[in-house]
C-alpha cells in the first residue's frame, strides 16, 4: 500500500516544518510521498519544503488561495498513491503513526477513517485546556478523545484517510468549511463506502489559537451542522441539538435563581466542578480552571450558532450561501 500523504498550508511556515520534523522521525520503513499545497499562501513554505528534499519525498505545488477543502483535492488530484493521509499543519505525529495506519487497515481495511488527537507536555496551557473540551468524553467532543460508540463514524480532516477510489467517487470535499468532513463522510456512505475510527492512529493538534479564535470556530461547527442536516435530512440526530439546549438551560437556570429556584443551577455547577477535576486530574490545576472556560465556550458557540442557523436555514428557508457566506469558498 502506498501512501500520499496530503497537506494544505496557508501562511504556516514553521508549523509545516514542525511537522516534516516529526515525519523524518517515523518508524515506517515503506515508501510514501509527501503533497504540499500552498493554498494562495503571502508566507509561502518553499524554503522550509526544499530543506526536507534529502529526507523525503516531498512535492510542493502552489495555487490561488480556495480553502482547506479544494487544496486537499488537488493533492489528492496529483498524488501518487493509493491511499491519501490527509493532515492539518499544526497537527505533529508520533513515531509510530504511518505504520499504525497500515496495521489497521491490513487487520480491517476500510476506505476511510479518521483518528483521534491528543496533546503534547509541551502545549501551551491554552492549547491543552482547549484539547480537552475538544476530546473529552464529558463534552461535545468526545468521539475526537477515543470514545467513539455509534456505529457511523464521522472522521475529521486534520486527521484523515481516505482511498484513492473513494475520493474518485465522491470528488472529494465541497467548499463548505469547516464541515466539509462530515458532509464527505456522509455521501460517502451514501455511496457505499464504510467510514471507522483508527483510535490509535492519533496525532498531536497543536491548535494556534486564542480564545476569540476558539469561540469564533465552535460557532462555525455550530452553523454548518443544520446546513449539513438540510442536505442529508436522513442523517440528523437529535444529539446535535445538545449544546443549544445546554446553554438555553443555563441561560434559565441563572434566570430562576431570581425567584428562589436553585436547584437547576446547582447541577450546571456539579457539572462544571466534574470537568474541572477532570482536567486537573490529567494536567494540573491551570489547565483544570481553563478548560473549564473553554467548555463554556465551546457550548456556548457551539450551541448559539446551531441555534442561529436553524432558524435561517430550517424556519426562514434561507439558502445556506446566502445566510453564512463566511462558510463557503468561491
Amino acid at each position: 500500500m502506498y501512501f500520499s500523504l496530503i497537506i494544505p498550508v496557508y501562511n504556516r511556515p514553521d508549523e509545516i516544518e514542525e511537522l516534516l520534523q516529526t515525519l523524518v522521525k517515523q518508524d515506517y520503513t515503506k515508501a510514501y510521498e509527501v503533497v504540499v499545497v500552498e493554498d494562495g499562501s503571502s508566507i509561502p513554505c518553499t524554503e522550509v519544503v526544499s530543506a526536507f528534499k534529502d529526507r523525503l519525498n516531498i512535492s510542493y505545488y502552489f495555487k490561488p488561495n480556495s480553502g482547506p477543502g479544494d487544496s486537499r483535492n488537488y493533492g489528492m488530484k496529483v498524488a501518487k498513491g493509493g491511499y491519501f493521509l490527509i493532515l492539518d499543519s499544526d497537527c505533529l505525529l508520533p513515531v509510530h503513526y504511518l505504520s499504525s495506519i497500515e496495521a489497521t487497515l491490513q487487520q480491517k481495511y476500510v476506505d476511510c477513517f479518521g483518528g483521534a488527537d491528543a496533546a503534547l507536555d509541551s502545549f501551551s496551557d491554552v492549547q491543552k485546556a482547549i484539547n480537552f473540551a475538544m476530546t473529552s468524553a464529558l463534552t461535545t467532543g468526545g468521539i475526537r478523545g477515543k470514545s467513539e460508540k455509534i456505529g457511523k463514524f464521522q472522521p475529521r480532516s486534520f486527521n484523515m484517510g481516505i482511498s484513492k477510489k473513494a475520493f474518485e467517487a465522491s470528488g472529494g470535499f465541497g467548499n463548505i468549511h469547516p464541515g466539509e468532513d462530515p458532509d464527505l463522510s456522509i455521501r460517502l456512505w451514501k455511496l457505499g463506502f464504510e467510514t471507522a475510527l483508527f483510535a490509535n492512529s492519533y496525532v498531536y493538534h497543536k491548535r494556534r489559537i486564542d480564545w476569540e479564535k476558539f469561540k469564533k470556530q465552535v460557532s462555525k461547527f455550530g452553523k454548518a451542522r443544520p446546513i449539513l442536516d438540510k442536505w442529508h435530512p436522513q442523517y440528523k440526530k437529535v444529539t446535535f441539538l445538545f449544546p443549544t439546549l445546554f446553554i438555553l438551560g443555563l441561560f434559565l437556570s441563572v434566570f430562576l435563581v431570581l425567584f428562589g429556584i436553585k436547584f437547576m443551577l446547582l447541577l450546571y455547577v456539579v457539572y462544571f466542578v466534574i470537568i474541572w477535576l477532570t482536567a486537573v486530574s490529567q494536567n494540573n490545576f491551570k489547565v483544570g480552571s481553563l478548560a473549564v472556560v473553554a467548555v463554556f465556550m465551546q457550548f456556548y458557540g457551539y450551541g448559539m450558532g446551531y441555534l442561529e442557523s436553524f432558524v435561517k436555514i430550517h424556519l426562514l428557508r434561507m439558502e445556506p450561501k446566502a445566510a453564512f457566506p463566511e462558510l463557503f469558498f468561491k
